[in-house]
């Protein structure tokens, strides 16, 4: 027996256990650090999310909660949205009356970020349109207004958490915390820390979400991350047979909830989500991506030129001009 052909096999084991260590460590994260104590949180926006993340804050987690938006007439409103909130949770005996009088003492408004530097809140959470110009602007003015050590968290759904922290003067206290809607009903928080956030950081956030009864999934840092990766060139492909004429915007909904046991249809959900926040995720992916498969659906843009936004205006696919009078 030659000796290359004894040690032939055993050498390129050994070629390829040197290979394997010299691989790049991919980067692992758990919640076995000691994550730090939030005692309270900013929210910045009062929409259907803000509203939604503020209201899980202060009703499971038990934590004070301060909602900013740049309208005193948009902070009214939803302060009478989570009333109601309260007030079915009640009925429907999921909590107490106490618990909801509780949960409604935790909760403050202002309409300047800056309050949120006198609150000496632990962590915020930005809550504002799919838009990095406004989410910059943001970022720029709570890196400014708080301190050092404050964590400063978007529920941005596709922009890079990266991109959003280089504007700061902490990358490693910036993180993605994308909350699913409607935010007390859906149990999914998408967890994205970007090329700089720390650990520590991210072990505060998946402690948080915890104690907000969530579910947390971690994603990187790529855009539209694993929900929206997905979910919306679901949505633009329906849009596509929808404009292309493959069928009517009724049976493609009932043949993906008949069919494919969807809990509701592409166009109804695109109408529930917003038809501008889909057009804005899928104009980042195809940005971002550069691949042609993200281009947006030339209807949906012309849907959302048309003011026809969805759910939240009295109509988009469908017309729910009936049930927003009510």
């Amino acid at each position: 027996v030659s000796t290359q052909s004894t040690w032939g096999p055993l050498n390129g084991l050994l070629r390829m256990h040197a290979m394997l260590r010299l691989r790049p460590k991919v980067r692992q994260f758990s919640t076995a650090a000691n994550p730090r104590v939030v005692k309270s949180i900013g929210v910045v926006g009062s929409g259907q999310m803000g509203l939604g993340i503020a209201y899980v804050a202060a009703t499971i987690a038990k934590i004070p909660v301060t909602i900013i938006d740049a309208k005193q007439s948009q902070l009214d409103a939803g302060l009478k949205f989570t009333d109601k909130l309260w007030a079915k949770a009640v009925k429907n005996q999921v909590i107490t009356q106490a618990d909801a009088d509780a949960a409604v003492a935790r909760f403050s408004t202002s309409t300047s970020l800056e309050e949120l530097g006198k609150k000496n809140v632990d962590l915020v959470i930005e809550a504002v349109t799919e838009n990095f110009d406004v989410k910059k602007k943001i970022f720029e003015v709570l890196s400014a207004s708080t301190e050092r050590d404050v964590i400063l968290a978007s529920n941005t759904s596709s922009i890079s958490i990266t991109k959003i922290a280089a504007v700061t003067g902490r990358p490693d206290n910036v993180i993605g915390m994308h909350f699913m809607n409607p935010v007390p009903v859906m149990k999914l928080v998408e967890v994205i820390p970007g090329l700089l956030t720390s650990r520590n950081t991210m072990d505060t956030t998946l402690a948080l979400a915890a104690s907000m009864g969530k579910v947390t999934t971690k994603s990187r840092d790529v855009p539209g991350f694993i929900a929206n990766r997905l979910l919306m060139p679901y949505i633009n492909e329906a849009v596509f047979a929808l404009a292309e004429g493959l069928s009517s915007r009724e049976d493609i909904d009932t043949t993906m909830k008949l069919g494919c046991n969807m809990p509701m249809g592409p166009l109804t959900l695109a109408d529930f989500i917003g038809l501008d926040t889909c057009l804005a995720i899928m104009k980042v992916l195809h940005e971002s991506l550069g691949d042609s498969k993200y281009r947006p659906a030339p209807l949906l843009q012309q849907y959302v030129d048309a003011g026809l936004l969805g759910r939240k205006v009295g109509r988009g696919f469908f017309d729910y001009s009936d049930a927003k009078s009510k």
